[in-house]
């Protein structure tokens, strides 16, 4: 991000007075930090488009946009606003997908080969609540094919995270680019460049306090 705002350290992205996070529900929509192309920003999960017209509706929605498909972000009504204009980057540790065996889910955590932060493209949105006059601040997470890897893991699904790599990040947050440019950005992340490791099924039920770094520890089979 160096052209657009100073490049952040690790130990600067853990103590911008957001708890520390091991594990995320995008369903209980945490407040997670972003990077606009103007700084950071604490954003929450689950993106309410600018045309939602009341609270209850904003609730609903919210959970159906914690991701946005990025072969179809510039058609539906949820995302084709903020593709174009409002785009910022989530930088992460790692994720988590699972793997199915039959009726078993085997749980993954997947981070970057060089045990980097990984840039992961987003869409923010600002809307008020007219009733209240509350501002929210939230963020969607574009997806893509998977790659060789998450093909195997997210095996039912086929899908990944938009993982920019850093030659591209200041061009995703820079809004001056064109939709064709965009577009040229949503797209797998090569392979060689993600590891992976099975991790406890503990995650898997969400009726556990699955937000401890035990949960980051290798689990085998």
């Amino acid at each position: 991000y160096k052209h657009k705002i100073p490049k952040f350290e690790k130990n600067e992205v853990e103590n911008i007075g957001n708890p520390k996070f091991y594990f995320v529900s995008g369903f209980e929509h945490p407040k997670l930090p972003i990077i606009k192309d103007n700084g950071f920003f604490l954003f929450n999960w689950g993106l309410i488009p600018m045309w939602v017209k009341d609270n209850n509706q904003a609730n609903e929605i919210r959970s159906k946009t914690l991701n946005a498909v990025g072969e179809t972000v510039f058609e539906k009504p949820s995302f084709k606003n903020s593709i174009n204009k409002h785009r910022c980057i989530l930088p992460i540790n790692g994720f988590f997908e699972w793997r199915h065996f039959g009726k078993r889910k085997i749980p993954y955590f997947i981070h970057s080969s060089d045990n980097n932060f990984l840039s992961i493209g987003c869409i923010f949105e600002t809307w008020v609540d007219r009733q209240s006059g509350e501002i929210f601040n939230t963020f969607s997470i574009i997806t893509t094919q998977a790659n060789e890897l998450l093909s195997k893991i997210h095996n039912t699904k086929l899908r990944m995270p938009l993982i920019l790599k850093p030659e591209d990040e200041n061009r995703w947050i820079d809004t001056s680019i064109s939709p064709d440019e965009i577009k040229k950005l949503i797209k797998p992340l090569p392979d060689g460049l993600l590891n992976a490791y099975t991790i406890s099924d503990f995650v898997n039920n969400p009726q556990n306090d699955r937000n401890q770094e035990f949960v980051l520890e290798k689990h085998f089979y």
